[in-house]
């Protein structure tokens, strides 16, 4: 009976909406190529930011165009209430969220709906709209979720492929779910997917689409799907990122957003296999934190709270971030171009500066002193005569501890605590495996790191600074 009732919510609502006039755009499928859109190419101003907040084994993202104006995608798990995410939107002073997107009606997913709802419809400047797939969950969850909607009278759209939510300056397509649905209306497989594009640059939100619907995006869209960046469809499970789902998105960076002891194994190692294949820097949420990219239309700068490795093959070997760590982001990467400059957290900032530190990089200077990139022989089989040699030409020692050292791949190795490098000394970093000392140090690699055809040696301070970058 309590189901019924609230099916019954969601018809009356979305037909409420429609009345409104001003439903998602009214695009047809076929009729545009997602992501191509030369007007916003020619026309962006400001940037584009999008938060991928760390929930432990959930997902949720905020987007923020250029003028403010803000997307919240999926709200945490229901076993914390949508807390991470309302600290995380207060922290970043958002007092109205303009579309809330339910990529499908799955508990982990729709967690903090009702709170968030609730609290920005009593205590903020509302809600203006929720997009939702349009398939109904018998949960406690989800009828919360329906009942806030109803009690603050907030419009329903039911959203599927074709639709365009109005963004203002980026263009929002909706690629799924298809009419009709996939797979007899199973939730994961007909999550909306959203593809989002600020000039040259494009994020795809796959949801929790596993390989039916991957199959279905692949047949219809194809090459459409090229992004900058994707989020892994259903938190890196094995039945999702397929081989040719990969090769039609291209993606220059993967997120992916699940808890670092997952009961799901998430991410699969099928997955990260998958993605090392393709030497795509891969972003966890459970090592590197809340993960921040900051889009100027031209370039994406990559920002996360830790540094911790995106080669897909050592992604566990990071130190596992809890959900709901406050502090800053660090900019890691910029992918595509000169990048935009790094943004505030809205977290606290623990770390102090000590101005008599003997290791400050004022009067000192790292340099790469010498590429050793093609080794002896196979270098598959002599990874430790592949090396970098670094140089600190200055005059005082430098304290390279929690700096990263990257290839243009994206395959990143983290320099361990209390590592220093003295006046006009060098320290050496072998690809392979070994015992680090005091002048060397060994990245850990299974495979080569540096392109024997060309390659560019990049090194970030642990606060973000970029002060190397050398191109061989």
């Amino acid at each position: 009976m309590r189901r019924g009732v609230l099916l019954v919510v969601v018809g009356v609502m979305v037909v409420l909406a429609g009345c409104a006039g001003a439903a998602p755009g009214d695009s047809t499928p076929g009729e545009s190529t997602p992501g191509n859109n030369t007007e916003s190419v020619a026309t962006t101003n400001g940037t584009v930011e999008v938060h991928y907040i760390n929930v432990g084994q959930s997902v949720s993202t905020l987007i923020i165009e250029p003028d403010g104006e803000t997307m919240l995608v999926d709200t945490g798990h229901y076993n914390d209430d949508g807390e991470y995410v309302i600290d995380y939107l207060q922290r970043h002073d958002i007092t109205r969220i303009d579309h809330l997107v339910t990529s499908h009606n799955d508990a982990d997913h729709i967690g903090g709906n009702a709170a968030i709802i609730d609290y920005y419809e009593t205590e903020a400047d509302g809600v203006g709209a929720v997009y939702d797939p349009g398939i109904a969950a018998s949960t406690q969850t989800y009828g919360e979720y329906l009942d806030a909607i109803e009690e603050h009278d907030v419009t329903l759209y039911e959203t599927r492929e074709g639709d365009s939510l109005p963004f203002g300056a980026v263009t929002v397509d909706v690629l799924g779910p298809p009419e009709p649905y996939l797979e007899n209306e199973a939730r994961n497989e007909n999550s909306i997917v959203l593809k989002l594009t600020y000039g040259e640059t494009s994020f795809l939100l796959s949801g929790d689409a596993e390989d039916d619907q991957e199959a279905y995006l692949v047949e219809r869209y194809g090459e459409q799907l090229q992004s900058t960046m994707l989020k892994a469809g259903h938190h890196g499970s094995a039945s999702s990122s397929s081989e040719a789902f990969l090769d039609a998105v291209q993606p220059e960076a993967v997120v992916v957003s699940s808890a670092y002891d997952s009961q799901y194994g998430h991410p699969n190692d099928e997955v990260l296999q998958r993605l090392s294949d393709r030497s795509i820097p891969t972003y966890w949420t459970a090592t590197h934190g809340d993960i921040v990219l900051v889009s100027d239309g031209s370039a994406v700068s990559v920002q996360t709270q830790a540094a911790a490795p995106t080669d897909p093959g050592a992604l566990r070997d990071g130190d596992a971030v809890e959900p709901g760590t406050t502090g800053t982001v660090t900019e890691r990467d910029r992918l595509g171009g000169a990048g935009t400059g790094a943004i505030d957290s809205g977290g606290s900032d623990d770390s102090t500066e000590d101005d008599d530190d003997e290791t400050s990089t004022e009067n000192a200077t790292l340099a790469v002193a010498e590429i050793n990139a093609d080794a002896e022989g196979d270098d598959r089989e002599n990874l430790n005569d592949e090396y970098i040699v670094f140089e600190n030409t200055g005059d005082d020692p430098l304290d390279l501890s929690g700096w990263t050292v990257a290839d243009d791949a994206g395959h990143t190795y983290t320099i361990p605590d209390g590592v220093t490098i003295g006046s006009e000394a060098t320290l050496t970093l072998r690809t392979g495996s070994g015992t680090n000392t005091e002048t060397e140090l060994y990245w850990g690699s299974g495979s080569p790191i540096w392109n024997n055809n060309g390659d560019t040696v990049i090194v970030t301070t642990d606060d973000g600074e970029r002060v190397v970058e050398e191109q061989y």
